[in-house]
């Protein structure tokens, strides 16, 4: 085989190493404030301060799956048993957290419901002095994990010939776009935050009105809060995992635009994605005046998303 058909298949997202530094950090943080708040509710007798706690528990658990996929996605970037890298771990990772959130949001909301009809005593100031901590920690948090930065793109190519089913061409580059998984990460500690604002809200009204009843209601709004992301993880991963694009994607059109241009016709196209910014496309074509491989790739160079394409082209008659 010569060394031009060798390629590599590292789909990882740009910041892929900066990004696993950083959630971390996030995991040191957020590990400390949850034994806090749960130490704390338990002993001031606030259930919407221990759902805090236990939603930053789960934050907790779904950094820490996330993190370990950065380490062994990096670790087996190289390995060719991925047959399209290990860009999509990262997806898998959250589809994984998603179940847990999803079961500690049913345990908390029925911890909630049971607080609810048999309340117990609240201390009320040093359970709101937890929970603004709390909230400083979920800010600082999600400051960490803000990514603003925009990312273009390089690459290289390579051209080879399969003799029985036309011409196949690979395109291989680093495309512009965020980590989802981070991005996710990033939203829950937004999510985290506002069960923490309702914790507050919460303690604040029962100290000043009376009003007990609010601190269970807020653990099952805190608790609902969790599920609503976890349904957001479990559908935005999910997709990434069966190879699903949606419909407002453009990608395919934009291919088709792309090479569809005189008598050339696509006749099977599959495209989907294989990591952060990174997706691969098998694009079959039609053409009664096939061109040599390199003009097809010519013609997507400029779609910065399509980091792995392969091209057959079969000659038809006229």
């Amino acid at each position: 085989m010569s060394s031009d058909a060798i390629h590599s298949h590292d789909f990882l997202g740009a910041d892929h190493d900066r990004n696993a530094r950083r959630t971390w950090i996030v995991i040191a943080l957020t590990a400390s404030m949850m034994v806090a708040e749960i130490v704390a509710g338990n002993m001031f007798g606030s259930m919407a301060l221990v759902a805090d706690g236990w939603h930053m528990s789960t934050h907790a658990a779904a950094l820490l799956i996330a993190a370990l996929a950065y380490l062994f996605a990096r670790r087996h970037a190289a390995d060719t048993r991925f047959s399209f890298g290990t860009g999509r771990l990262g997806d898998l990772a959250g589809f994984a957290s998603a179940i847990v959130l999803a079961l500690i949001a049913l345990l908390i909301g029925w911890e909630s419901l049971l607080r609810l009809f048999a309340p117990v005593s609240i201390s009320f100031p040093q359970a709101i002095a937890v929970a603004v901590i709390g909230l400083v920690v979920n800010l600082v948090s999600a400051w960490i994990l803000h990514d603003n930065h925009q990312h273009h793109g390089h690459g290289h190519h390579h051209d080879h010939d399969h003799h029985d089913h036309g011409a196949h061409e690979h395109h291989h580059g680093r495309a512009k776009g965020g980590d989802n998984n981070l991005r996710a990460a990033y939203l829950h500690v937004l999510a985290d935050a506002l069960t923490s604002v309702l914790a507050i809200v919460a303690l604040v009204a029962g100290s000043q009105f009376g009003w007990t009843w609010m601190d269970p209601a807020m653990g099952i709004v805190g608790a609902l809060v969790i599920a609503r992301w976890s349904w957001g993880l479990i559908r935005d991963t999910g997709t990434v995992l069966v190879d699903y694009l949606p419909g407002s994607d453009q990608l395919p059109e934009a291919v088709r635009r792309a090479i569809e241009t005189g008598d050339d016709r696509i006749a099977d196209l599959h495209i989907w994605q294989v990591g952060p910014g990174h997706h691969a496309a098998i694009v079959s074509i039609l053409s009664p005046t096939p061109l040599p491989p390199s003009a097809y790739k010519a013609k997507l160079a400029h779609l910065e998303r399509l980091s792995h394409v392969t091209i057959e082209v079969e000659p038809v008659a006229v």
